[in-house]
């Protein structure tokens, strides 16, 4: 898979992307991550890529031509699944949207700024817009961050243990169980008897009842208790 991120501010991406998993899916060749400063695109050599907004009101907005020049250019490269626009009102971002996405060949991930970008780009440019939450950031650099490291880690190649993202919380629409690691006593706290039993199928019953409970409690709307 490849990603390439269009931003005004790439620095932001070097902590994120140089760490952890996605740093070694990047070294294992299973995914690129290409990050590209939209002021590249910018067509005055003051390198702006935003201005006032028609009918006045505050902040600035994000030129169409700058991305328009971006998109187009790495299309004529190659082909690409989508091409996402960060935005707090798009599709929120779900485990299922992370697991198919994680399917795709090639994506590219507008990050807005200031007021947000002009509209046309939204209306010709841009195929799906995903949120992380109902709220506002500065811009959608942390937002794409946060997408990309959920749909890398679920690439087959990725995570060391190919069944651990299978297990994660709402995969299943459950809340994942509580986990313990030893001592299996602390402090007088006690690791419950049924996982140091070694009995699979029981473990397993008593993952899944405390999954569902769990869920009941702090998630009630998940699809795993419909």
């Amino acid at each position: 898979m490849r990603i390439d991120i269009i931003t005004v501010l790439p620095e932001m991406f070097k902590g994120p992307f140089d760490q952890s998993i996605l740093k070694r899916a990047q070294t294992k060749g299973v995914v690129e991550l290409v990050v590209h400063n939209l002021r590249e695109y910018s067509v005055d050599k003051h390198r702006h890529v935003d201005d006032y907004a028609f009918g006045g009101g505050a902040g600035m907005v994000m030129m169409v031509e700058p991305i328009h020049r971006c998109i187009e250019k790495l299309k004529s490269e190659r082909n690409y699944d989508e091409v996402i626009y960060m935005s707090p009102d798009g599709e929120l971002l779900g485990q299922q949207l992370a697991n198919q996405l994680s399917l795709k060949g090639n994506l590219i991930m507008l990050c807005g700024h200031y007021k947000g970008v002009d509209e046309r780009v939204r209306q010709h440019l841009i195929t799906k817009e995903i949120s992380i939450g109902d709220y506002v950031l500065s811009g959608g650099e942390l937002a794409a961050a946060v997408l990309t490291d959920s749909i890398v880690r679920l690439i087959p190649g990725v995570l060391n243990d190919e069944t651990s993202a299978l297990t994660d919380s709402f995969q299943d629409g459950l809340i994942a169980p509580p986990v313990y690691t030893r001592p299996d006593l602390y402090n007088g706290w006690q690791v419950p008897e049924i996982l140091l039993s070694g009995h699979e199928k029981k473990i397993n019953e008593w993952r899944y009842e405390q999954a569902l409970e769990r869920t009941k409690q702090r998630r009630p709307n998940l699809s795993g208790l419909n």
